[in-house]
């Protein structure tokens, strides 16, 4: 043997030597990471059960727990995590904690102070539905529909959002409120009423004439006149500014489009889906994980707070999209989303005690709350997407 062959073949090997190193040491990472997951899964089930503590986010500094009574927008997601950490892992345990924690959504159903009622009520009784068939279970989400529909004006076409800040706006519909329509559209499917559909659909009409911009990244805050359904103005309460890109936002739009065509098999709804989607997925300012600055136009990117929940409702929104479409660019990307969060960089160590997943989500930046911390819904879209993905 010459003394190039032998040098070629010694370099061969050491390539061979290098990958099967580099492979060993991503199947150790992804199994160290699956461990931890697993670890954090079960401090779901030690979580007290109190009908006043629902858990909505943690401050990791003072190891202080945010907890909510059922009010509050976000209190149904603890139960629906539960409830998938059931059906993802078969344990009995999840479900038997989830059916303590879901009946203290119930009165949601008629709190008609709130569009959340979809947030509060399908995020709980919605998933306890998917596991067990009780009628119980569909009467509070007709029950929360019906309520939902009492913030409905026909003049406008769209649901109420908000009631305070009234100096401000007059009528405020902001993109979040897309994602209460699956309560809407399962309530129809549930009781036969096609009056709850009816109202998805025209609110869902009027976010998508009014609530995108021209490169097809929305608007948080759309305000109308109420007596005559005219636009006042464009604005936002949790992006950077008026015109900036709130990265949860794009998240909503994504998934609430995509849901809503699940459902009417519009067209238009899964073009825009499609259109929002690939503006987050192609953005310049979309770090190289994917995981999103909290607004996609914050001047101070990269030193900015990122938001694994926007993350997350994306990719859950992507598996959707790809399921109705077969664009393998929105299983790949979602793929990537989940596959970033997997790992020690944003899992939560396992010395922090306290039923979260995920660190590095961020609330609402303007009003410097719940910034760069595990917050609950970062954690339900993670399952939901695991699912889907299943």
């Amino acid at each position: 043997m010459n003394k190039v062959s032998f040098i070629l073949i010694l370099g061969f090997a050491s390539l061979v030597t290098a990958c099967k190193s580099g492979i060993n040491s991503q199947t150790k990472s992804t199994a160290a990471a699956n461990n931890l997951l697993e670890t954090r899964y079960k401090m779901l089930l030690d979580y007290p059960v109190d009908s006043l503590s629902m858990p909505r986010s943690m401050n990791i500094k003072t190891n202080e727990i945010r907890k909510v009574p059922s009010k509050d927008w976000t209190s149904g997601f603890f139960a629906g995590n539960l409830w998938q950490l059931y059906r993802l892992t078969g344990d009995s345990k999840y479900k038997e904690q989830a059916q303590k924690w879901t009946p203290f959504s119930k009165k949601e159903s008629v709190n008609s102070n709130s569009h959340d009622v979809g947030f509060k009520v399908f995020c709980s009784f919605g998933e306890a539905l998917k596991v067990e068939n009780k009628k119980e279970y569909e009467a509070v989400i007709i029950k929360g529909a019906e309520t939902l529909c009492t913030r409905f004006n026909p003049k406008v076409g769209s649901i109420r959002s908000w009631d305070f800040n009234k100096e401000i706006w007059d009528y405020p519909v902001i993109i979040d409120n897309m994602m209460n329509l699956e309560l809407l559209f399962e309530a129809s499917k549930l009781s036969g009423n096609p009056k709850y559909r009816d109202v998805a659909i025209q609110h869902a009409n009027t976010t998508l004439k009014n609530q995108f911009r021209a490169d097809n990244s929305c608007y948080h805050v759309i305000d109308y006149n109420p007596n005559t359904g005219e636009v006042r103005k464009k604005t936002t309460l949790q992006g950077f500014n008026d015109d900036s890109v709130w990265a949860r936002g794009q998240g909503w739009a994504v998934y609430g489009f995509t849901m809503s065509y699940r459902y009417t098999k519009d067209p238009a709804y899964l073009k825009q889906a499609e259109a929002t989607a690939k503006f987050f997925m192609t953005n310049k300012n979309l770090p190289e994980d994917g995981i999103p600055y909290w607004d996609l136009k914050d001047p101070s990117i990269p030193n900015s707070p990122r938001d694994v929940s926007a993350a997350m409702v994306m990719a859950s929104g992507l598996y959707e999209l790809y399921s109705y479409t077969q664009n393998k660019s929105y299983l790949a990307f979602a793929d990537k989303l989940i596959a970033s969060v997997q790992t020690d960089k944003y899992i939560l160590d396992s010395k922090i005690k306290a039923p979260f997943l995920f660190d590095h989500s961020t609330g609402n930046w303007p009003k410097h709350d719940e910034i760069d911390e595990p917050i609950i819904y970062a954690d339900y879209y993670f399952l939901e997407a695991l699912l889907r993905k299943k």
